[in-house]
């Protein structure tokens, strides 16, 4: 696809716009999967959220303000995987290694990305899509510095509803940005889908995204 830094280096980034009845279907995929996925998984939904309740005080839900389309905030909602007197709310403190703040249960559930599953309330909302760019925190860090001063075209990503699977992820950019390279190939990833988008790309990165998972997961 065509990337993101190609075409800063030749002079910025066009103004992208998509077919709207494309967008429509886009939106009716959203819906009708996301209802459906709530419905065929509430048994799995239902042993995660005791196993959580379980896992020691806290709530079952972790919910952090993260940015949407056009950088307006929303609530995302995620199973809670770490101890609660040892979260970090505002999401500035990136997983490490070994890291002590997460739970049994939470490592298991995020090694095959089921603490994910509640943003499907997320998608049936309107506030994200099933594909693509991962919603950040306000202020998020890369290369130990604001990623809006490494990437200067960082604000382009947010052209479309972040999504709970993307091109960047299903390419093995995921996790930790204290990699400063790492960290913009993740945003010319992005950006490459967002200018690039079309349903077939849409169903291309979900079926890549289900055969990672399913394969043994990557998520950490």
């Amino acid at each position: 696809m065509r990337g993101a830094r190609r075409q800063r280096e030749q002079g910025g980034l066009p103004r992208v716009r998509h077919n709207g009845v494309a967008r429509g279907v886009k939106r009716g995929i959203d819906m009708l999967v996301a209802a459906l996925g709530l419905v065929c998984l509430a048994p799995l939904l239902i042993g995660m959220a005791l196993l959580v309740k379980a896992s020691g005080p806290g709530p079952v839900f972790f919910r952090q303000r993260r940015e949407g389309r056009g950088g307006r905030a929303f609530e995302l909602l995620k199973f809670r995987s770490m101890r609660t007197d040892l979260g970090d709310r505002s999401g500035l403190a990136q997983t490490i290694d070994d890291d002590p703040r997460i739970t049994a249960i939470g490592r298991f559930m995020r090694k095959y990305s089921i603490d994910e599953l509640p943003q499907l309330i997320n998608v049936l909302k309107g506030e994200m899509s099933l594909v693509g760019p991962r919603p950040h925190v306000a202020g998020m860090l890369a290369g130990g510095i604001e990623y809006r001063q490494l990437v200067p075209y960082y604000e382009a990503r947010h052209a479309m509803l972040p999504g709970l699977t993307g091109w960047a992820q299903v390419n093995g950019l995921r996790g930790p940005t204290a990699d400063p390279a790492a960290a913009v190939a993740r945003i010319d990833h992005d950006i490459a889908y967002v200018q690039n988008w079309s349903l077939r790309l849409d169903m291309r990165i979900l079926m890549l995204t289900l055969k990672r998972e399913l394969s043994g997961g990557t998520g950490s």
